[in-house]
């Protein structure tokens, strides 16, 4: 008898995260796809921002081929051509399961400004980051810069 109730509830709990899973899809709808790759190009980011920023900080000992390594991931990530992911009416307030704002695709946005600058930033940051500690040190603030320059005004709070 156990059994059988232990087997109906791990059935009945499979098909609520099943479900879930099926209603957070649904919920982003048609730009489901796009939704993904742009958070995982942002995973990507936060990945390689995660290595250099503890070296910088000294939570984890330099390493300049790692450092140089993590830059590079991040410049090739960077350079993505991502505008697909991007599309009108894929923002929080039209479909659930982002974050990103509608002031995006507003006429007067600047976002592609910050983009490039980021772009920039990125680059002076590969070139810097395996020479040594202090370089990484002083090429890691305006690559955070950027980032916060787009996340204040085009990403939603949590």
């Amino acid at each position: 008898m156990f059994a059988k109730t232990k087997t109906a509830i791990a059935a009945a709990t499979l098909c609520a995260v099943g479900g879930l899973a099926l209603a957070g899809s649904h919920a982003q709808g048609e730009f489901a796809r796009e939704i993904k790759a742009r958070q995982a190009q942002m995973t990507l980011y936060a990945f390689n921002l995660g290595i250099l920023g503890a070296m910088a900080k000294g939570e984890a000992e330099y390493d300049a081929e790692a450092a140089a390594q993590a830059a590079n991931n991040l410049a090739a990530a960077k350079s993505i051509w991502m505008p697909t992911a991007w599309p009108a009416g894929s923002d929080n307030a039209s479909v659930e399961g982002t974050r990103a704002l509608p002031a995006i695709w507003a006429a007067d946005s600047d976002i592609g400004a910050k983009s490039q600058a980021m772009g920039e930033a990125v680059a002076a940051l590969q070139a810097a980051a395996g020479t040594d500690l202090e370089a990484l040190r002083g090429a890691i603030g305006p690559v955070g810069a950027s980032c916060g320059g787009c996340h204040k005004p085009f990403r939603a709070e949590e």
